[in-house]
């Protein structure tokens, strides 16, 4: 028997097809959908918005926007997966590994931004360092990401498997006028002062993405052990970190990183590999699942009081 209502506004969309594809799983959960020929009628999304315990917002930031202003329902939680409202402070960020009072504070609101998929592997792999403080809120810090072709939605993903375009067999890089719409969330939720300076690279496979980030230990003096410390006391106990070993033996013996390794969960896997000068820290995720719907879903269960990982 369903307790609670949830509302996708945007359910044609990648993220909002994933979210709707947990969602229809859970009998404890009533999906309200809205007639196809009705999707842009504004009376219409209004009432479902405001009928909804859970209102997802799966839509361009302006129209996320819009959205927030046709609820007037003090129960309806919003939780909104545009960019629109990740650095406004009356806004819950919706990553709860993010800091200790960060599940409490989503319990409580009824307005959550979720994390971009590329800045939730950057902040899980740096927020604990600044806390630490092994790298300070003003020290430069470079970002590498690789993402599949999903994280650019619909577009992409039509021209990835429709165009035989020979540019699209090799990585992409792109948002080389740095100024990725993700770096205001980077630099926000780590406690970074100035922005990283980011490359994400798109590649041609559907999903999975992994950032990295390179360390000059001599500069910071500290050791590859050190932060693989910071990283294991942070996480421990965390249902969808999975801190790996210290240079991990697999991956060195196959010689290569695997971007993919975490597709199909909700996980998230943190790598540091390094020598006595140097480190490289790499964040694993599903940017379909952690990096956007996952997240989105585990988000809703907190807020409801469910288990954290209902149907994930």
């Amino acid at each position: 028997m369903s307790s609670h209502t949830a509302y996708v506004d945007g359910q044609e969309g990648t993220t909002g097809l994933r979210i709707h594809e947990y969602l229809a799983q859970r009998p404890e959960i009533e999906l309200l959908r809205i007639a196809p020929e009705r999707r842009k009628d504004t009376t219409e999304r209004a009432r479902l918005l405001n009928a909804a315990d859970v209102a997802f917002l799966c839509l361009p930031d302006a129209a996320a926007r819009e959205a927030v202003a046709l609820v007037d329902n003090p129960r309806t939680c919003i939780i909104d997966a545009s960019t629109a409202h990740r650095t406004d402070p009356a806004w819950t960020f919706g990553l709860p590994e993010l800091a200790s009072g960060q599940r409490a504070a989503i319990r409580g609101a009824k307005r959550i931004a979720n994390p971009g998929c590329h800045a939730s592997a950057f902040i899980l792999l740096l927020r604990p360092l600044v806390d630490a403080g092994i790298i300070a809120p003003g020290q430069a810090v470079s970002a590498t990401s690789i993402t599949g072709y999903s994280g650019g939605g619909r577009k992409m993903i039509e021209q990835y498997e429709t165009t035989p375009e020979p540019a699209l067999t090799s990585p992409r890089p792109y948002a080389l006028s740095l100024a990725h719409k993700h770096v205001p969330e980077m630099m926000r939720h780590t406690g970074l002062a100035r922005p990283p300076i980011f490359m994400p690279i798109v590649g041609s496979f559907y999903k999975g993405l992994a950032v990295s980030v390179p360390l000059e230990l001599a500069l910071l003096g500290t050791t590859p052990e050190a932060v693989q410390q910071v990283y294991e006391q942070r996480y421990a106990g965390e249902r969808f970190i999975r801190v790996m070993p210290l240079h991990d033996a697999a991956t060195l013996e196959g010689g290569y990183f695997d971007v993919q390794g975490c597709n199909g969960t909700n996980r998230v896997d943190l790598f540091v590999f390094g020598s006595r000068t140097q480190a490289l820290l790499i964040a694993r995720l599903d940017n379909l699942g952690k990096g956007a719907s996952g997240a989105a879903v585990q988000a809703m269960n907190l807020h409801l009081g469910l288990d954290e990982g209902a149907g994930l």
